[in-house]
This record gives structure tokens, sequence and C-alpha cells, in this order.
């Protein structure tokens, strides 16, 4: 808004050209950046260095930079700052990120997943889309606010947090709890796994931005019986009771629940290609979504995938103790009947703990979704933004704690024939240098609008 920064059209256009031709280099940086999230304290990579990096690109053009290491770990390093508005009495708006990123190994991969190689139209590595291409966009727009004097509508904070793959724990949740006043004043909030495009019949592109994401539940079972000797009769055997309960788990189908956010999606698709989502075929239905049907296929029931096993510690002794984690996602207004329909089938002799982080649901309407819908269409003439729900988690659920509406909106105009879900903790993950450019034009025009 040029009212509020007496800066010329050139100008800005000039300034924006330098963030576009700035964010694949920030991109490469921060990837080649190892900050590898095992979510085991002893075999992580803390995200200290990938946190320098950032807070030395924002103090060198001018902002005042708050470094915080969270939690109990030693590097787990957080970065935020704050470029004051034009009308400090309006609603802040946070734009986060989190620093670290899953393992990968390079084996598998054909660059070096840490190399941000910039090739073939992509730049590649870890991290790419989860989520260093968002920390990239956002850092290229903070750094042309402050060079070019441009001052927004309302207070921008930018987040830089640190483990988000693991919980937030050391991150986000710990800021929440211990470091509120860095967000003072904030009401919303935009991060990862949204606003990129989905391509439909007819070549029109619909942005998805998420307003909702199932409730995480990392959970353990545990069975406790009496030890033995391998060669004996034993039929009190925990590897064998908890090996039930874990098929039985992974094998259970959760009931179909049609929330608001999944009805939007589908009606505003319906809208766009007259395809019918009827509920006798749902699931069969949402198959000719193509690659995005594994999300939204994901946000119609719950979930409870077993993930790992552990017992014992001899081939010919049978333990006292079994072990297993499943990793459950659980819809909006979901977790009470899950609880129920747990306990019904593991019964009262399989233990239960878990860290669990809550369902989160935001109302696709109001100005801020108006400004992204207006952005996206300046960029993409006859782009169409609808909601959605995804499947994973991120730290939306830690900051909605402080009141603010959530929403994933990190824009990407993508191929048609990208499996861009797949590129998440995926092998080979990369992002497309144009959809990184666009980003940032989309992102500015969003933020100087909203």
């Amino acid at each position: 808004m040029s009212e509020h920064n007496g800066i010329s059209g050139t100008d800005q256009d000039a300034g924006l050209a330098l963030a576009q031709d700035e964010v694949v280099q920030l991109a490469s940086d921060l990837i080649r950046i190892d900050s590898t999230n095992t979510g085991d304290a002893d075999t992580l990579v803390p995200e200290r260095a990938a946190a320098e990096y950032v807070a030395e690109k924002l103090s060198e053009v001018g902002y005042e930079v708050t470094y915080v290491e969270a939690g109990d770990q030693v590097g787990r390093a957080n970065v935020v700052a704050r470029l004051p508005g034009a009308d400090p009495s309006r609603g802040g708006l946070l734009v986060h990120g989190h620093l670290d990123a899953v393992p990968a190994d390079p084996a598998e991969w054909s660059v070096h997943p840490f190399s941000g190689a910039v090739q073939d139209g992509y730049v590649w590595g870890r991290g790419a889309v989860d989520m260093k291409d968002m920390l990239a966009m956002s850092l290229a727009i903070a750094r042309r606010y402050k060079r070019d004097g441009i001052v927004p509508p309302r207070d921008i904070v930018f987040a830089f947090v640190s483990d988000e793959e693991a919980g937030g724990f050391q991150g986000a949740q710990w800021l929440v709890d211990h470091r509120p006043e860095l967000f003072e004043g904030c009401t919303e909030a935009i991060s990862e796994v949204g606003g990129y495009s989905l391509t439909l019949k007819d070549g029109v592109r619909a942005y998805l931005v998420q307003t909702a994401e199932k409730g995480i539940r990392w959970l353990k079972l545990r069975v406790r019986a009496r030890a033995g000797h391998g060669s004996m009769v034993h039929r009190d055997n925990a590897v064998t009771q908890l090996s039930e309960a874990v098929a039985k788990l992974g094998n259970h189908r959760f009931p179909l629940v049609m929330t608001d956010s999944v009805q939007e999606f589908l009606d505003g698709v319906s809208e766009i290609t007259g395809w019918d989502f009827p509920e006798e075929d749902l699931e069969g239905s949402v198959a000719k979504l193509g690659n995005i049907s594994r999300i939204i296929g994901a946000t119609l029931r719950d979930t409870a995938n077993p993930t790992m096993l552990t017992a014992g510690y001899k081939h010919n002794v049978i333990p006292s103790v079994a072990e297993a984690a499943v990793d459950c996602r659980i819809l909006p207004g979901r977790e009470e009947a899950f609880d129920r329909e747990l306990a019904d089938l593991l019964g009262p002799d399989v233990e239960r703990e878990w860290v669990g982080l809550p369902p989160v649901e935001t109302k696709f309407e109001g100005r801020l979704v108006e400004q992204m819908q207006a952005s996206l269409l300046a960029e993409d003439p006859g782009a169409k933004a609808l909601p959605y729900m995804m499947s994973g988690g991120t730290d939306a659920k830690s900051f909605a704690r402080l009141g603010m509406n959530c929403y994933g909106f990190a824009p990407l105009q993508l191929p048609a024939d990208l499996d861009f879900s797949a590129l998440f903790h995926g092998v080979d993950e990369r992002v497309p240098v144009d959809a990184l450019k666009f980003g940032v034009r989309v992102l500015d025009r969003f933020i100087r609008n909203s």
C-alpha cells in the first residue's frame, strides 16, 4: 500500500524484483544448513546454525531480532522479529515457519539432500517444501520491506522456530508457554502446507488454503506379562498379546465423518469441475482428485497407524514387557469418541499413554481470506481459493492457543503433473524456482493489503 510507504511504483517494482531474485538463493542456503530433527536429542542436528543465518539476514537490513534458545536442549534456536504497521490498533499478522527438517538418506536421492542444488528449474533438498521454501519467501519479503521502507497496514511478526517436526516442544509450544509477549497483538497467522495449486478440470487451478488440521496423538501401547524361557509352553506372552492388539488397531476402520472444512472443499471442487462426491461412495469419488486424494482421503476419518515395535533382548527369552508406537490422527470434535473406540478395541490389559496436540479448525471467511483470493487472482487470473483440512499437523496447534486464527498459506503455482504431496518427507524433495518467485509476489501483495 504505497500511501503508507511513500516510495514510487518503479522503486517498488525494483524492490520486488530483488526479493524474487534472492528467494532462490535463500532457499538454497537454508537447505544446505543441516537441521535434521530425528526427535531424539542424541541424534538430531540443532537448529542453531539455521537460526543464526536467519538472524543475520534480518539484522543486515535493520531488524531488531529476538534470538531464543528454547527448552532444555542446547541449540534449539528460534528467531522472532516484528515490523511495526501503520495502524498499531489493528490485530497483527504472524508469519511463521519451522527451521528443522526430517532425516534424509543420501543414498536414496538423485542429488545430495543437503546440496540445495538449483537445477532443472527446481531447488532440490531436504526441506525444500517442508518448509524452507516458505522460510525463504518470508525472509525475502521481510528483507524487502525493511530495505525499501515499506510500512504494512498492521504489525507483522516474522517467526522462525525449531522442533516442529517433533511436536514443537522445543519451539512454538515453548515460546507460547514462556514468551507469549513476542506475539502480543497477533490475531491471525499464516504458515505452511497451504496456498499451493491443484490443477483441476480444463486446466483450472484451485489453491488449497489450509483452514484445519487433524489432532495428533503419538500413542504408546504396552503389555506386561510373565517372563520365561523361549523353549517352554508360555501362554502369557507379552509379545503375542501386543501383536494381537496392534494388528486389531492397525486393521480397524474408523467411521467416515464429514467435517465442515472437508465439505466446503468438496463443494468448491464440484462447483469448478461438476464432479459429484456422493456419500455412499465418498472415498471412491475422492480418488478422482488424483495425487491430492491421499491427503483428502485421510481427512474423512480418524487414523491409527502402528509405526514401531519394541520387545525382548534375547532370542530364547520371553520378555516381560512389549511396546508399540502408534501414530494417531483425530478429526476435530472426535477426541472423546476416538478414546471410547480405542478402549473398546484394545481392552483393559493394554496400557496406553500418549503425547497429544489438539485438532485445529478456522472458518474460511473474513478480510484475510478475501485478500488471499485477491492476491492469487492478481497473479493467476481464474484462480480459485478453496479451504481444506490437512492430515498432518503444524505449529498452528501452538499459536492457536494464543487466540489466533491460523491458516496454511505458502503460495506456490505448481506444474499440473507434479506429485507435490509425495514430496513432503519424500525422496528428491524439490520446489520449482518459478513457484518460489510466484510465492514472493503473492505474499508481497497479500501482506501489503491485509
